[in-house]
């Protein structure tokens, strides 16, 4: 379980240099998309019959062709076709097709949280306003942050969430106990920092692994999750761009702090060189989002009982231990004829509790939607955790407090040069503030964006 959404999220933020090829099209295509903005109301169509194509990955994708005879149940006189196009190769095409005026598109998209921003902000009318279509009637039922996510004008609705994947701290919990260090009384990261240097003296074992020389564009995720964690991000609500706030100044401080002090391995190489510390078990804490579980239990079967799992330490005592660090969603594309069908089947996915629970049995994918956690799978302990209820562990994050996070349309551009910050002060050791400073002065000249601190 878990295998389809682990390696699709991945590959995700892998995937960042498209939307920024988006930005080119955009100039060319995005301001005529006369197919696009026709039908960027959100009305096209009967709700009850057409036929409509979806676009999705791997396995979510199959998860969608495995709905789909249970939704013709209810709408028996809409035909749906589901096409796995691949991830990253769904960016390219949608982009494409958005830049194309909407030409060549499905009804129903599947898009991820850093790319929504940029195809609405690039392409206006390439998605269809589903709040007509009766999307605000759901807009208390996911998990807090995420409405502002899909509808952050509080205007238009482009999409609506799907997945929302906590940040963890999964660990090695016979290390921890090797080394005498109780896990779960580690309250902040400097904490974190004074327990991953006992662990390294008694066990060997590193704290985290990092892709130091950002062999991969998702290099970055620890310290977005550090930001996330401080109710911070790239960019403010206001678009301007925060790479130089104190609270990124503090997330790549502990990131030094934590290299300077050996207690990260080198994850050159990305998914690759992850999966080969965590059958070594290299490292004894894997800060990642709650389908790592699922990966886990794949790639190290015999490990069963020498794991747990918690919610990641506060950046500062008291701070937040939640943070939702990557989320997907479902969108209507404006060009589409049948909006009104394609809306039933988005609604039917991802509002039906009994959908989203049947996709996580299958694939162990997250749901936003917070009324599925009723079911008795997300409270079932895990033998392989050592008896633990993971499922109750990232619903509380999910229940948390959270604000909503503003990728904008300059998030890729923002992802280059935080992971080049990140490795200059991994291989280099340079200044955290003096590299971010540069990298927001840069991002500001980039994009004209205003850099705050």
């Amino acid at each position: 379980m878990g295998q389809g959404t682990g390696f699709d999220r991945r590959r995700m933020l892998k995937a960042g240099g498209a939307l920024a090829a988006g930005a080119g099209l955009a100039g060319a295509a995005g301001c005529s998309g006369s197919g696009a903005s026709a039908g960027g109301g959100g009305s096209a169509g009967a709700k009850d019959k057409g036929r409509i194509t979806v676009w999705s990955w791997q396995g979510p994708a199959a998860e969608l062709k495995a709905l789909t005879p249970e939704f013709n149940k209810r709408y028996p006189d809409i035909q749906v076709t589901v096409e796995d196009i691949g991830n990253p190769a769904i960016w390219d095409k949608i982009t494409t097709g958005l830049a194309a005026g909407g030409q060549g598109l499905a009804d129903v998209l599947h898009i991820g949280v850093d790319y929504l921003p940029g195809y609405v902000e690039k392409f206006p009318g390439g998605l269809a306003d589903l709040g007509p279509l009766g999307a605000t009637a759901h807009k208390d039922a996911f998990a807090p942050g995420l409405w502002e996510t899909v509808a952050p004008t509080g205007k238009k609705v482009n999409a609506l969430p799907w997945e929302a994947n906590s940040g963890g701290f999964w660990y090695r919990a016979d290390l921890f106990e090797k080394a005498g260090v109780d896990a779960e009384a580690i309250q902040t990261w400097d904490d974190a920092v004074v327990a991953g240097k006992q662990l390294k003296a008694k066990t060997g074992a590193f704290l985290i692994g990092l892709d130091k020389p950002a062999s991969q564009a998702d290099a970055a995720n620890f310290f977005q999750m550090l930001l996330q964690l401080q109710g911070t991000f790239y960019f403010d609500p206001e678009g301007r761009i925060t790479l130089g706030s104190p609270e990124a100044v503090r997330a790549m401080t502990l990131i030094k702090t934590l290299n300077d002090a050996g207690l990260v391995c080198d994850l050159a190489g990305g998914w690759n060189a992850l999966m080969s510390a965590l059958k070594k078990g290299t490292a004894a804490v894997h800060p990642m989002p709650t389908w790592f579980g699922g990966i886990i239990e794949e790639q190290v079967p015999d490990e069963a009982g020498k794991w747990k799992v918690r919610l990641p330490p506060a950046v500062r005592r008291g701070g937040s231990t939640a943070a939702t660090v990557n989320s997907t969603h479902l969108a209507v594309a404006g060009s589409s004829k049948h909006q009104a069908a394609a809306w039933s089947f988005v609604e039917f996915v991802l509002t039906r509790p009994a959908s989203q629970v049947r996709i996580y049995r299958e694939k162990g994918i997250a749901p936003a939607l917070m009324s599925a956690y009723g079911d008795a799978v997300f409270h079932e302990p895990s033998a392989f955790f050592s008896g633990q209820k993971r499922g109750e562990i990232f619903l509380a994050a999910l229940k948390a407090p959270q604000p909503a996070f503003h990728y904008t349309a300059d998030y890729a551009r923002a992802l280059k040069l935080v992971t080049d910050a990140q490795s200059k002060v991994l291989l280099k050791g340079a200044d955290p503030a003096a590299v971010l400073k540069e990298a927001a002065d840069q991002l500001a000249r980039q994009t004209g964006r205003k850099a705050v601190r």
